[in-house]
């Protein structure tokens, strides 16, 4: 390096107080050091600071970061301010990536990819279209929804002391409310924290304990679930500034707010500045939202995207549905849910129309697609299902063809079959809260097409392959961690990773490591890979039913009774067995005015499965328990076969 040259550099790093060197963490060759530099976008209005490294979090002793030089820093759990980057009160040109060849890094070849960036387009491309429609009146614009996104922002950092790194915890069903949030809160440079709706006050006070969240929105419908977690929160802490400021949610536009509250979400508008400038992250990495797992395989624990996994995982969900410009996408999906599949965003990148739901029955969904022309809609099998047993009576025509994308649980072949049958295009996909939702796709080939119904929809039910935004999946031996063979019969355990895998659990960097060791996602969903690449569920680890030493599928079993005529929704869980171990037992919910017996169903299933995973034990059920995102809770139906005690050798079924 020149002499000239040499003088510049030291004058970079001396001139701020804060420089910092990127050092490689030991995995792979050294890495050039890197001299960070402040730079500011004045038209974004955020700064690339030099972070503190007594504060940030950082993930350099897990076995394979993703991120193998990152600064070395001091581990804390205690905020996700800790998280943010700090400084800003030094500004520089720009980060020099290499002196000798020129290049840099600046305001103008860079910015933190944040979804954020999506409504901001939005509104200027797709201002005057129709953003937000919900009920009979109300209509917003993509100018109009983002000047209110803003206005809340304002709100929460002015009214409320709202910080960086603070969380916002919602609890409301798919109102309109809960679709700007996903805007609004990030605008504040805070975490949006969405909560269950299903979830009782115990559960809601833990996990509001949990996140630390400063403010908590409650849509009116649930003020009653959420000023009880509030009260026994308040029962449980000592300290008053920890207990959240509760907001209303309310159908009402009026300026009233509710008894107890604090404030109500359309007076925060109201009497928000109308100026604020938005709090882009400062790191793409930056935390945008903390998810609760659904709590169907244990407790809820907090999963942590960041900014730059939203974003690319918006793109690869947008990308693998077909969502094209100016969609109309019917909220069927929870919003509380993986960000609702990251589609609040995906919809805004694209400048469609969001058609909200409170609640909705077949007969719901199929007016509202009759009324609004929808497009694009998403559920789990549960959904579909509903849909397909819909009475004649509760059907309209389709105006077109509407995309469906599916997940949650894997699909049925017989319901596919159907939903195709009714004129509906099916996209299925597969992934986890960790995976920031969809991180698979089943990649359809044109020429299936010309194949029969029942292969199409047999190819259809498998999970596919990872979306472009995923950076690889794997089904693997957890013990050796070497890829099992595509022949569609070795079972190993799908594993991801890439750039659309969270950040870590909140508060729990033992779990953290634990689920990313061998640098590698741990699913816990047990799949095979068939020859051609595409990979299909088997089940979950702990819903393997072994009998005899025979390893059964459950959802293989699941899959065979729902093709039965008079069954509506199946369930298959491990009965204890004294002479096998444990045995299939079915959970059988029939569809209405329709009949089957024990013996009809174990019977069905000896003629097209192996005998040994026929159902040893068939129930009849008014209803399933599930999740509010549509998953059987077979921890509870666990229970219940455990409860009915161990077969014996001669018995055949039972009844409840």
């Amino acid at each position: 390096m020149s002499s000239s040259r040499a003088a510049l550099l030291r004058r970079l790093v001396t001139h701020r107080h804060r420089s910092i060197v990127s050092v490689c963490d030991g995995i792979g060759s050294p890495q050039p050091q890197l001299i960070r530099h402040h730079y500011s976008n004045p038209h974004r209005g955020y700064s690339n600071p030099t972070p503190d490294l007594a504060g940030a979090r950082a993930f350099t002793s897990l076995p394979s970061t993703p991120w193998p030089c990152r600064p070395r820093a001091s581990l804390s759990s205690l905020s996700f301010s800790s998280l943010v980057g700090r400084g800003g009160d030094q500004e520089e040109e720009a980060e020099v990536l290499d002196m000798d060849a020129g290049t840099v890094r600046c305001a103008a070849n860079y910015a933190p990819l944040t979804p954020l960036s999506f409504i901001e387009r939005a509104a200027a491309v797709y201002g005057d279209r129709a953003a937000v429609v919900y009920g009979e009146a109300r209509r917003r614009t993509w100018r109009e929804v983002r000047e209110r996104c803003v206005r809340v922002a304002a709100a929460l950092a002015t009214r409320f002391g709202v910080a960086r790194g603070d969380v916002v915890a919602v609890l409301s069903p798919n109102v309109p409310a809960m679709y700007e949030l996903h805007f609004a809160v990030p605008m504040a440079g805070a975490v949006l924290c969405t909560f269950n709706t299903r979830h009782d006050a115990p559960m809601v006070s833990a996990l509001l304990k949990h996140s630390g969240a400063k403010v908590f929105l409650v849509e009116s419908s649930l003020l009653d679930v959420g000023r009880a977690a509030l009260k026994r929160l308040a029962d449980s802490e000592s300290n008053a500034a920890s207990i959240p400021v509760l907001v209303t949610i309310s159908d009402d536009a009026g300026p009233g707010e509710a008894s107890g509250c604090a404030a109500d979400y359309e007076g925060l508008i109201k009497s928000a500045p109308s100026e604020f400038d938005i709090r882009w992250p400062a790191n793409e990495l930056d935390p945008i939202t903390l998810n609760y797992t659904s709590g169907t395989t244990s407790r809820p624990k907090g999963v942590v995207y960041n900014h730059r996994g939203a974003y690319l995982n918006t793109i690869g969900t947008v990308l693998a549905y077909d969502i094209t410009p100016m969609p109309t996408y019917l909220w069927t999906v929870p919003m509380f849910h993986c960000n609702g599949w990251h589609l609040p965003w995906g919809v805004a990148m694209q400048g469609g129309t969001n058609v909200c739901l409170r609640h909705f029955t077949a007969a719901v969904i199929f007016d509202s697609i009759a009324r609004h022309g929808v497009t694009h809609m998403g559920g789990a099998p549960t959904v579909l299902n509903m849909i397909l047993n819909a009475p004649t009576a509760d059907r309209k025509p389709l105006p077109g063809t509407v995309r469906v994308m599916t997940g949650g649980a894997p699909p049925p072949p017989r319901v596919l079959a159907g939903m195709e049958e009714l004129g509906f295009a099916v996209y299925h996909i597969y992934g986890l809260t960790e995976t920031y939702g969809p991180a698979t796709v089943c990649a359809w080939m044109p020429e299936w097409d010309a194949l029969p119904a029942e292969e199409r929809a047999r190819l259809k039910a498998r999970q596919g392959f990872q979306h472009v935004a995923m950076e690889e999946v794997d089904v693997k031996d957890p013990a050796t961690m070497e890829s099992v063979p595509r022949d569609g019969e070795a079972v190993g355990e799908v594993m991801f990773r890439g750039n659309t895998v969270m950040s870590g659990y909140y508060k729990d960097i033992s779990a953290t490591k634990e689920s990313m060791a061998g640098g590698w996602l741990h699913t816990g969903d047990l799949a095979v890979r068939h020859p051609d690449g595409y990979i299909q569920l088997k089940d979950r680890a702990k819903d393997i039913i072994i009998s005899g030493g025979e390893n059964i599928s459950s959802i293989e079993v699941e899959s065979v009774i729902f093709s039965h005529p008079a069954v509506l929704e199946a369930a298959v869980v491990a009965r204890p067995d004294n002479h096998w171990g444990e045995t299939p037992c079915a959970f059988v919910k029939l569809k209405d005015g329709a009949g089957a017996t024990e013996a009809e169903i174990m019977g069905f299933c000896r003629q097209r499965l192996p005998h040994y995973m026929a159902p040893k034990t068939v129930v009849f059920e008014e209803d399933l328990p599930k999740t509010s995102t549509g998953k059987t809770q077979k921890f509870v139906l666990r229970e219940k076969a455990r409860a009915m005690g161990s077969l014996t050798k001669t018995g055949s079924s039972s009844k409840l």
